[in-house]
């Protein structure tokens, strides 16, 4: 999937010697986390706007609090999960983007990026999500892999959702109808179903031993 299409210039970017209260200005105007600085076409670094708030003089010079600079950025081959992922790692809703030679050429805004990803293949409306978990040293890719096409699914994506100590949560989105042989089959390989669907019948008869037992005991 190509994102630069993506790429936005709308916001203006400063330099060092600019005064504080331009960033202000930018602040208030744009719904932003950070302000970025460029000098002759380097980026240089940015600025957030949680720092610029706590200046007291707005007539100062960026450049005299250069020890709140903080540095980060994708470049034009970063893929839409990296980029995902420097956003959610700096806390950010803005991210510059740099070309080969470091010069920056624009930023990317979080809610574009999630709007790509809510309309890629991996959320379509027609496919089910199926989240499992088990030990990490138990399960593979290509055994997550094989259960869900052998049983007539085909994976549109999968990535690891958590880990917690030897634990490890694998979301899986299929497309197929029915996912009750897919749910099945895990079992069987000793995967825990995590997502609770509608039509598993493991659970409906859990449910029913369930209630039948407590009748029992109210006898």
């Amino acid at each position: 999937m190509n994102i630069t299409e993506y790429i936005l210039k709308d916001i203006t970017s400063l330099t060092f010697n600019g005064p504080v209260k331009g960033a202000v200005k930018i602040c208030k105007n744009f719904p932003i986390s950070h302000i970025f600085i460029v000098e002759n076409e380097q980026f240089m670094g940015c600025f957030s706007e949680s720092d610029i708030k706590t200046i007291e003089n707005k007539n100062d010079k960026l450049a005299k609090y250069a020890d709140l600079i903080q540095f980060f950025f994708v470049d034009t081959k970063t893929t839409l999960l990296e980029l995902i992922k420097v956003f959610a790692d700096n806390d950010t809703n803005i991210i510059p983007v740099l070309d080969e030679q470091k010069n920056y050429v624009g930023y990317y805004d979080l809610y574009d990026v999630l709007d790509i990803f809510a309309q890629s293949p991996f959320l379509n409306d027609e496919s089910i999500t199926l989240v499992v978990e088990k030990n990490e040293s138990e399960y593979s890719m290509s055994q997550v892999s094989q259960i869900v096409e052998a049983s007539g699914g085909k994976i549109l994506g999968v990535f690891l959702s958590e880990k917690r100590g030897e634990i490890v949560q694998i979301t899986i989105n299929i497309s197929f109808e029915d996912i009750q042989e897919i749910i099945q089959t895990f079992r069987r390989y000793n995967y825990t179903i995590i997502t609770k669907h509608e039509n598993d019948f493991y659970l409906e008869d859990l449910k029913d031993r369930s209630e039948y037992f407590q009748k029992y005991l109210n006898m």
